[in-house]
């Protein structure tokens, strides 16, 4: 059974990559287009503009933009979770408020970075974007970008504070202070595994889906895993997650999203290169993944 909240916000959510025009602008044809084909492969949520889509190097317009096309295109049939996250908290705010006029389903954002903010500071921080909206939030926590981990007990009093906190994409890898999140979590508060090599360890211990990257090809495996997981087989569940383990490995062998904007690339999407600072797929790289796409095609 799926929570309510569960169903509302997806269980195999794809953070999306964002396509760009061979001259660097953004391609909105082609961001819908992914969206779509996305959903169609079992995907029941996107995050758009994450780290996985260059969010970062995107502005405000393109944006907007962005997530009024991923919308456009996936309409009812998935979630829009739109990141807004900065290290600006009034730019934050202001984002989340055009995220909710463009008609994303819910929010997503990351712990400030660089900044280093205290724990009450992070609780002031996303305590503003909660007040600022009326939708769901999601707490995006991935230290080893940020240089920031919100603790347990400040992700559970912030959510204890606004009723609109409503999960979190747990990126730390750290599976003790993810077990916490979930040992003290109220009902209905949702906990994704933010890792793909972490999904089956972390339903283990009752985590409610994942926020991929791998997802974007084996999104599929990953459902078929959790619903034998969910259904009790998990020696099968097992034989899944270590299929998919070369995969992951390849796709995060270089900074993330290069692998995967390469891999979308096979795969018949005009994705383009990232965006600097981050630069193009190493050969050597490339065939090493090259050999691992074809069962997930």
């Amino acid at each position: 059974m799926h929570s309510a909240a569960e169903r509302k916000l997806g269980t195999i959510v794809t953070a999306m990559i964002t396509p760009f025009a061979p001259n660097g602008a953004l391609h909105i044809a082609e961001s819908g287009r992914l969206a779509s084909w996305l959903v169609d492969r079992g995907n029941d949520g996107l995050v758009v503009a994450g780290s996985t889509g260059e969010g970062q190097t995107l502005d405000a317009t393109e944006r907007t933009e962005l997530f009024r096309a991923v919308k456009a295109a996936v309409s009812e049939r998935a979630t829009v979770i739109a990141n807004v996250g900065t290290n600006n908290t009034r730019e934050s705010v202001i984002a989340a408020i055009a995220a909710a006029d463009c008609g994303a389903d819910a929010i997503l954002a990351v712990v400030p970075y660089y900044n280093k903010p205290t724990q009450s500071g992070m609780l002031a921080h996303f305590g503003a974007i909660a007040d600022a909206t009326h939708l769901p939030i999601v707490i995006y926590n991935i230290p080893g970008r940020t240089a920031a981990n919100m603790l347990p007990e400040t992700l559970l009093e912030l959510a204890r504070r606004h009723s609109n906190v409503a999960g979190v994409k747990e990126s730390s890898g750290d599976l003790k202070q993810i077990g916490f999140i979930l040992k003290n979590r109220a009902d209905g508060f949702i906990v994704w595994a933010g890792d793909d090599h972490l999904f089956l360890p972390c339903l283990s211990m009752g985590a409610d889906g994942v926020v991929g990257v791998a997802s974007h090809l084996c999104s599929r495996e990953f459902r078929s895993m959790y619903d034998l997981f969910r259904g009790g087989n998990v020696e099968e569940a097992a034989r899944i997650h270590l299929q998919m383990l070369p995969l992951i490995e390849a796709l995060f062998a270089t900074t993330n999203p290069i692998g995967v904007k390469w891999a979308m690339r096979q795969f018949g999407f005009s994705a383009g290169e990232c965006r600097l600072p981050l630069d193009a797929m190493p050969d050597a790289l490339a065939g090493q993944l090259e050999p691992l796409l074809a069962q997930f095609a």
